[in-house]
């Protein structure tokens, strides 16, 4: 594999053609830093929790920061759209060049609100076929309807964005995204959120992200709600279409 991604090499484009790797070492002014850095901390258990030489794909991968950091102890695989290297395949999730049921996990991490409406139930699709019948897909997404925005809504009628149109044009509440991933044929095995909005504390946060990240974890901590949390992580394995 690593022969024909370097052959297919391409330049950047997206986000990462303008701020190059950014996830590699993500700057402590970055209001999402907290955030990253907790979901990053989970996700490493999870895969930490895997059997050696599990076949993994990292969907939306980015710079590939976990498929190289786990290539050496897992059959870990990844694919961006807008980014290639040794260890990261370009490619589209609404069509993934895969054959079906060839993975035991597959991460897809604030990748879906990204994408287009319409292109994601494609891409929960084709991450289904993929996956073998006892896989599990990961999830993260921001939720569009995380404490704060409803506050928001209760008092100017509308929700706060995750982030610009142009950078999420997918944005939806949580609930709407497990909705569509049932619809496909998953179901839900587990959930877990990530910052609960509190009110003048979020934005105290975010003036602040790396010095007061202590402030977020402990909120994360002592409400767990994830309907509340600006990101959830959900864990999801193959059931029935409806």
């Amino acid at each position: 594999m690593t022969e024909a991604v370097q052959r297919d090499h391409q330049e950047p484009t997206g986000e990462y053609a303008s701020r190059g790797d950014y996830h590699r070492l993500p700057s402590p002014d970055w209001d999402y830093y907290p955030t990253y850095v907790a979901k990053l901390a989970f996700v490493r258990r999870y895969l930490d929790a895997l059997p050696d030489g599990a076949h993994v794909l990292d969907a939306g991968c980015g710079e590939g920061v976990l498929v190289e950091e786990y290539a050496g102890r897992l059959r870990i695989e990844g694919l961006d759209d807008n980014y290639s290297s040794a260890h990261v395949r370009r490619g589209s999730l609404t069509v993934l060049p895969y054959a079906d049921a060839s993975f035991d996990r597959v991460l897809c991490l604030d990748v879906l609100e990204h994408l287009a409406y319409a292109d994601q139930p494609l891409a929960l699709s084709e991450m289904r076929r993929v996956l073998r019948a006892d896989g599990e897909l990961l999830v993260s997404v921001p939720n569009l309807a995380h404490l704060q925005s409803r506050l928001h809504f209760l008092l100017a009628g509308r929700l706060i964005r995750t982030a610009s149109e142009i950078k999420h044009p997918g944005d939806r509440p949580i609930g709407e995204y497990l909705r569509l991933a049932e619809r496909v044929g998953f179901e839900v095995v587990a959930r877990q959120g990530i910052f609960p909005t509190l009110p003048i504390v979020t934005r105290w946060i975010r003036q602040r992200p790396r010095r007061r990240q202590w402030m977020h974890r402990l909120l994360t901590r002592l409400v767990p709600v994830p309907g509340w949390c600006f990101l959830n992580i959900v864990r999801l394995r193959p059931g029935r279409i409806a």
